[in-house]
């Protein structure tokens, strides 16, 4: 058995019931083969046995008292994967699904993602089971506070910077920023994603939406594409989806759909942003408010969007949306490009599906980078204590979304795979943070 296959092998035997965390680890490991096997040294030093162990996998409980006067229990996480390369840097999500094995795919696939933006930036990720839906501002800024009160000993400026991620947004950012300045008395970029009066970057609302569609864009550049004129098809309603929906429309392109966890809607004329940001950023409405509205649009309960006839697809709802028989779905239907903008929302067949079927594909780790990458400049800010322009921010965004796109098609070429970006991210991501973990020794 080779080096690779064994570290998988124990890997899975070691962390069960975690198959998302197998999943992103098979998916980079496999690729990252003709890197691993071209070196020896890395095998003698253990180095896949440690880059795929977290430095640290802190889980906690968050008791927290509803609007009822009763007594809730939550359970926190915050997995701090790798600080080879910078203090770790990862979101914190809120949603019922979350457990241990999810919040160490996302902080495993962090890693890359963080090294691919070029930014002194580790891979850390943590959240809760908690679910802000249908809870009062009050039971959120308790929870937080809650939060906070545990997840404060382990983080700092210079330690660990979290962000938000799904149900984690400036409110709940808010929350646990003052939880923190009132426990510690610091007032540091200990978080990312505040708000514009107390160290919040402008771009940061848009980045990982924005960055989607500058790095697609540019894969699509260079085949000699561009967004103008084409039919996109979009998946989620968060800020990924909307802000991904607003670029590419200004790009020249036709985004005709979102969707939630209830069902999607089909605009053929192409769908109202602004409505969509009011719905779903100021109402907290559902999807299925559109039509009362817009009266030639479809909503439809349940999966399908990726039976949407279309030329662009960006995934941006959750882990594992898209699967093998939408992929086909999607390769019947002409689709061209496929950019993921949430982590990890194609299955492993689903991306074989693209890549046999000569779709370009941008994976998550490098397709959704902007927001990590923004964050990053946002910590930037805050240590020099300066504020940049909008413009500012977003041309340091598109540079390193391009840059991005030039590492991994060059990746992916010097290994043999010419469009493979799966393999041109994995490699590019993983050769940044394997040296530096070999100069600092055995850590």
């Amino acid at each position: 058995m080779g080096y690779v296959d064994r570290v998988l092998t124990e890997l899975i035997a070691k962390n069960p019931a975690q198959p998302e965390f197998h999943q992103a680890a098979t998916e980079v490991l496999n690729t990252i083969k003709p890197v691993i096997e071209a070196d020896s040294s890395y095998e003698k030093a253990a180095l896949l046995e440690r880059l795929v162990e977290p430095e640290r996998q802190i889980m906690f409980r968050v008791p927290w008292i509803d609007d009822n006067g009763n007594v809730q229990v939550n359970r926190g996480f915050r997995v701090q994967f790798n600080s080879a390369i910078g203090p770790y840097k990862g979101g914190l999500r809120f949603h019922p699904s979350v457990n241990l094995g999810i919040i160490k795919f996302l902080g495993f696939e962090q890693i890359f993602k963080n090294s691919l933006t070029g930014l002194p930036i580790g891979g850390g990720k943590g959240g809760s089971d908690f679910d802000p839906k249908g809870k009062s501002d009050n039971e959120v800024m308790r929870f937080c506070q809650s939060f906070m009160t545990e997840l404060y000993r382990h983080i700092g400026a210079d330690t660990d910077v979290p962000a938000g991620d799904i149900g984690v947004g400036g409110r709940e950012v808010g929350y646990m920023y003052g939880q923190y300045k009132r426990i510690t008395g610091l007032y540091e970029g200990v978080l990312t994603g505040k708000g514009l009066t107390f160290g919040g970057s402008l771009v940061r609302t848009e980045a990982t939406g924005y960055g989607l569609v500058y790095l697609v864009e540019q894969m699509l550049n260079d085949k000699g594409m561009s967004f103008k004129g084409k039919t996109v098809v979009i998946s989620g309603a968060g800020n990924v989806a909307v802000y991904a929906a607003e670029k590419a429309t200004q790009l020249g392109a036709k985004v005709v759909s979102f969707s939630d966890s209830n069902g999607y809607v089909y605009d053929k004329d192409g769908v109202d942003i602004e409505y969509v940001k009011d719905l779903k950023f100021v109402r907290r409405g559902r999807l299925a408010e559109y039509t009362q509205k817009h009266s030639n649009a479809e909503y439809h309960e349940g999966k399908g969007v990726w039976n949407i006839k279309c030329d662009i697809a960006l995934p941006c709802a959750t882990q594992n949306e898209l699967n093998e028989a939408d992929a086909k779905a999607l390769v019947a239907n002409g689709c061209i490009a496929v950019g993921e903008g949430a982590n990890m929302p194609s299955t492993l067949e689903a991306i074989d599906v693209f890549l046999k079927g000569g779709v370009l594909f941008a994976p998550a780790k490098a397709a959704n980078a902007g927001g990590v990458a923004t964050s990053a400049l946002e910590m930037s800010q805050n240590s020099e204590r300066l504020s940049w322009t909008f413009d500012e921010v977003d041309a340091k965004l598109k540079g390193i979304m391009i840059n991005i796109c030039k590492e991994m098609t060059e990746q992916a070429a010097l290994y043999g795979m010419k469009d493979n970006f799966v393999a041109g991210a994995n490699i590019a991501g993983f050769k940044k943070v394997a040296e530096a973990m070999m100069a600092q020794g055995i850590v």
